[in-house]
């Protein structure tokens, strides 16, 4: 398959070709050698090739107003640069060799070809929404495309049947045959907006709580109703299902209900299997069950972002299933009964939403004051070897319910509150930083409501706030003066040079200004729309 020796077909991204597609890659590329010195691409002039490195370095750079250079990146083995030079026709910038390098050279007319008739390929390359629309007209893979950039509205939507909420159960039943649908809307006078009921809500009422067929199905009627626009992607639909634990959503024109939204319907349009996770974990009953289920994110997401799937997107609904398995670990080792009387919290990157892949954990959980429960201390250390064991490592930092200073009263945490409002030391002020990002997951969230707003109303103390920034210069930037990498014999610690001062400091910003959005993206546009 390969025409020349050493170009591995079997890495991103020619591992998105299929086979007919690597053939031909293989028979039409060369190999180019470059002096050291010499400029292979120049910025706002085309290419006609795309350049694999295979020995040697490459830097990218452009010219200032004053025609100086200013140093843009580096490229090594493996690397590809030319790429954006070939499809948009012009360079953003220009590369020089550092070293003699040696490279494969790729036509580019073999190239656009591949990105046209490839789809996973081309997405590999271009991320934008409107690349998304041409990937779902064509090609193998275009399932996910379309799902990105598929409106909710655009979907084969179920009827919105209503009812009222003296609606007998036998009634209720037969409406769903008659009208072949899983759920039923409830109009209530007691309720400003409908509930909803569905054919399992009705077969629980008879087989459970052994409810009559003459009862009604107002009682039955779950609220407040879970809705998406019209104009929203399926992509949301399917990160909100996975979210609330539900499989059919009310869809909404403005305000009106023109329809529900099932699972089966979402699923013709996507194949991922991302709700089959959900599935699985809703029907674990043992840690065992619930690790297998969670195996399957990493496949999901190696399939996701190969098919072009944006990141944003992509850690909306990795969070969404990374808190369904906490919530499942939770709700198989807290006895039922205790479950509404604690708060599982999720912190760090999995509180804001941030979480791709299975990182250390960061939890803690807030109990209730009246809360008397000998087993708590085990079953909390139970609960972090058991996120151990499905894949999630201890935090290293000791941010975990099994430690005591991160599981403690609803009153305990209200102390721990004030005593920051007093005490601006550096750990005081990176415990505060961790708690911002908290996010309930499990047991009863109502416990961390108060807390919450305790919490914001921090955003008024600016001696506080000053402490709390002070953190972003702990780390020294691994950026020279000359514009390029340092790094040590362990490389180079992306998170605390580059991400770590930007999330700390919209989160500062944030808690500022009173903006009460986790997500950092989130956070950022609410930033700008303040005026922060």
């Amino acid at each position: 398959m390969e025409a020349v020796p050493g170009l591995d077909l079997s890495h991103p991204p020619f591992d998105l070709l299929d086979d007919a597609g690597r053939a031909r890659l293989a028979a039409r590329v060369d190999m180019g050698f470059h002096p050291r010195g010499e400029t292979i691409i120049t910025a706002g002039a085309p290419s006609e090739r795309v350049v694999v490195i295979l020995k040697g370095q490459v830097h990218a750079f452009d010219l200032d107003a004053a025609g100086h250079e200013q140093r843009f990146a580096d490229y090594g083995s493996g690397d590809i640069f030319g790429a954006w030079a070939v499809m948009a026709g012009r360079a953003r910038h220009s590369y020089r060799a550092d070293t003699d390098v040696v490279s494969f050279l790729i036509p580019a007319g073999i190239f656009r070809q591949l990105l046209a008739e490839q789809p996973a390929f081309a997405a590999w390359f271009q991320e934008g929404l409107a690349v998304k629309g041409q990937l779902a007209q064509r090609g193998r893979g275009s399932e996910l495309a379309e799902l990105m950039v598929t409106q909710v509205g655009a979907a084969h939507l179920a009827p919105a049947v209503r009812v009222p909420a003296a609606t007998s159960i036998a009634d209720a039943s037969a409406r769903l045959r008659e009208e072949r649908v899983d759920c039923l809307l409830v109009d209530d006078p007691a309720h400003p907006q409908p509930g909803v009921v569905t054919r399992t809500d009705l077969l629980d009422a008879l087989t459970r709580a052994r409810l009559p067929l003459e009862a009604a199905v107002g009682p039955l009627a779950s609220r407040p109703l879970v809705a998406q626009q019209t104009t929203d992607v399926l992509f949301q639909a399917l990160v909100t299902m996975a979210e609330r634990h539900i499989e059919r959503i009310a869809v909404r024109d403005g305000e009106a209900i023109v329809g529900t939204l099932g699972m089966a319907e979402v699923l013709s349009h996507y194949a991922s299997h991302s709700h089959l996770i959900t599935l699985r974990l809703a029907r674990a009953r043992s840690l065992d069950e619930v690790a297998e289920a969670a195996r399957g994110m990493t496949r999901l997401v190696r399939g996701l972002h190969a098919q072009g799937a944006r990141m944003p997107a992509l850690m909306e609904l990795v969070s969404a299933l990374n808190s369904r398995v906490m919530a499942r670990l939770f709700e198989l080792l807290v006895p039922r009964e205790l479950q509404g009387r604690m708060c599982l919290l999720v912190l760090g990157s999995e509180g804001r939403r941030e979480q791709l892949l299975k990182t250390d954990q960061d939890n803690a959980l807030v109990v209730d004051d009246t809360l008397d429960w000998p087993e708590l201390d085990a079953t909390m250390a139970r609960f972090t070897e058991a996120m151990g064991e499905v894949g999630y490592p201890p935090c290293t930092g000791g941010v975990m319910v099994s430690n005591p200073h991160w599981r403690m009263s609803a009153a305990q945490w209200r102390a721990r509150l004030d005593e920051w409002r007093s005490h601006y030391d550096a750990q005081a002020a990176m415990d505060l930083a961790i708690t911002l990002d908290a996010r309930p997951v499990a047991g009863n969230a109502a416990l961390f409501e108060p807390l919450d707003a305790r919490l914001q109303a921090l955003g008024g103390d600016e001696r506080l706030l000053h402490a709390m920034a002070a953190a972003v210069l702990q780390f020294e930037s691994p950026i020279s003066m000359f514009g390029q990498l340092r790094q040590d014999e362990r490389g180079v610690d992306l998170k605390r040079g580059g991400i770590f001062p930007i999330v700390h400091g919209l989160r500062c910003l944030a808690l500022k200004h009173g903006i009460v959005q986790r997500n950092s993206f989130a956070r950022c546009a609410a930033l700008v729309q303040a005026g922060g």
